[in-house]
């Protein structure tokens, strides 16, 4: 079985119709269930469950505090190429776009790891364009075992690969994966990805699935909100994250909602969520999926992360560039895959999760080997 069985299993069903069926009962029924089956997840991402947020937020920061207390880890993304084969209109490193690229050295590398770690950070984010010619899998080992050096922690957030070439990255010292399904909905899917490896659904779908049996610690999966129809995203990727935790009990399973912020290509969201749907969604994730890590990235302002702190997530990125490099040598800063909206340090976001009565977090892991 994989998950696209599921896939296919809702395809059909009419979710609009269930969600305009909602009733104020309905909602105060999921809220009061101690593990909420799919249709009150879907219950909870209703237009009428918009009406509850105050209950579902109690309930939200209850289950938050009683599973992962009073604590947010902290993480930093570090892109070390932004040469890309795919063509995705939503994404600045699209092959079409006229940007100035690079792959870095491992030098360079090593170089940012030092002006990284000098922050704190133990929990680091290894990111790249989707190419396998710029960025092989023997550079990306030796990328993972040089980092491994500085970090605690180091995931990875790269194109899909098999279940071997997982486990050859896991060897050298990644313990965790990152990747984002973007939108469940297959015609969507084909619409905004126009060639490259990524126009395979199907590839990236089973792709958390190979990384779970590859034996990563942590996968962390999501949808970019505001391709899809968004309460459908939401939803399926709740179910994906159901999908994953109940076959594979000993991996970390991971939400995040990334929404579309402005980068080269000026594509604009068809399904865009305002403030108060990210909220909902949130909440209604934290609800279906109580021990799960959430994650809020800097591509949310700063004063909206720090009121989200009581809301239910768990992890926030910080300090953040999304150009390649740009750490160690600021000025030296290439294209970024999209804007990002709180521009704090480390240090500043630490406080200001302090100030919240939360515990920053610089490190909560370590392999034994």
């Amino acid at each position: 079985m994989s998950f696209i069985d599921v896939v296919e299993q809702y395809e059909d069903f009419d979710v609009d119709g269930f969600l305009g069926q909602v009733t104020d009962r309905d909602v105060e029924r999921a809220l009061a269930k101690e593990k909420m089956e799919p249709m009150d997840f879907l219950a909870l991402l209703s237009p009428t469950a918009a009406g509850h947020l105050e209950p579902m937020a109690q309930k939200a920061r209850r289950l938050t505090v009683q599973y992962f207390g009073r604590t947010i880890q902290l993480f930093i993304p570090l892109y070390i190429s932004n040469y890309c084969s795919n063509q995705c209109l939503y994404c600045g490193f699209n092959r079409t776009h006229a940007i100035e690229r690079k792959t870095l050295t491992l030098e360079e590398i090593e170089c940012e790891a030092q002006a990284i770690a000098s922050t704190g950070m133990q929990h680091l984010l290894l990111l790249t364009g989707e190419s396998l010619q710029a960025t092989p899998m023997d550079y990306l080992e030796a990328a993972v075992r040089l980092l491994k050096r500085y970090f605690a922690s180091v995931s990875i957030e790269i194109f899909p690969l098999d279940k071997a070439d997982y486990r050859r990255l896991k060897t050298a010292g990644a313990d965790g994966l990152t990747l984002y399904q973007e939108t469940y909905d297959r015609s969507v899917y084909r619409q905004v990805h126009l060639a490259g490896r990524k126009a395979d659904y199907r590839n990236r779908l089973d792709a958390p699935e190979r990384g779970a049996r590859a034996g990563f610690r942590a996968v962390n999966i999501g949808p970019l909100v505001g391709l899809g129809e968004k309460r459908h995203d939401v939803f399926m990727c709740g179910l994906h994250a159901r999908y994953l935790d109940d076959r594979f009990l000993e991996t970390e399973i991971g939400l995040s909602l990334p929404r579309i912020n402005p980068a080269e290509g000026g594509y604009q969201p068809a399904h865009p969520a305002d403030d108060r749907a990210f909220v909902q969604f949130l909440l209604a994730l934290r609800l279906f999926m109580p021990r799960s890590a959430l994650t809020v990235s800097t591509r949310e302002r700063a004063g909206f992360r720090d009121r989200l702190i009581h809301l239910g997530v768990t992890r926030l990125s910080a300090g953040s560039c999304t150009g390649v490099g740009g750490y160690a040598r600021p000025a030296e800063r290439k294209t970024a895959q999209f804007e990002i909206s709180d521009q704090r340090s480390v240090a500043q976001v630490a406080q200001a999760i302090a100030a919240q009565g939360y515990q920053p977090v610089y490190k909560d892991w370590d392999l034994i080997a």
